[in-house]
């Protein structure tokens, strides 16, 4: 009989998330409101997770640099550019059914809130939201942090002193 410490889970460098920002509406905003809009989906009927809010995230393909691979997930799943992209942090999760811990690599991508969005066939819907409101309806605990973490950074409109270091495009 072996053990479960007999067993080496792997670990996968192969995700990223990203979390879409627009300027908020200054119009009516209180002035301790924040700056940002958050972009959320909702994963269409016939896909994994239905109905579940999310930020758009997918995988690394081959030969793929990760900068590269959020700025081709933002425009599959949204149909939208990015105008300025940011590294923001790593998270990691477990996927039980590949006993895989997986670290998604973490990106904000400012754009133009006012442009149309085209979904991809995994969702159904696209919600510009509060930040607050993002927090509620966002189903996964490590959105919750990667919006956290990019609203940090970007709090003052870009990322102040580290601009220089996390400002990739």
């Amino acid at each position: 009989m072996t053990s479960p410490l007999d067993r080496t889970t792997a670990i996968d460098v192969g995700i990223v998330d990203v979390v879409v920002l627009a300027p908020a509406p200054t119009s009516g905003r209180r002035p301790s409101a924040s700056p940002w809009r958050v972009l959320t989906l909702r994963r269409a009927e016939g896909t994994r997770c239905t109905g579940a809010w999310e930020l758009v995230h997918g995988r690394i393909e081959a030969g793929e640099r990760p900068p590269e691979a959020a700025l081709r997930e933002v425009l599959e799943e949204t149909g939208l550019t990015a105008q300025r992209l940011y590294s923001v942090a790593t998270n990691p999760f477990y996927m039980h059914r590949l006993d895989t811990v997986h670290l998604a690599i973490v990106f904000a991508v400012v754009v133009d809130g006012n442009a149309a969005i085209t979904l991809g066939p995994e969702h159904d819907a696209a919600v510009w939201r509060t930040p607050a409101a993002a927090l509620r309806c966002l189903a996964w605990p490590r959105e919750h942090d990667a919006v956290r973490h990019a609203l940090h950074l970007l709090r003052t409109g870009d990322a102040g002193p580290v601009e220089d270091v996390l400002r990739i495009l």
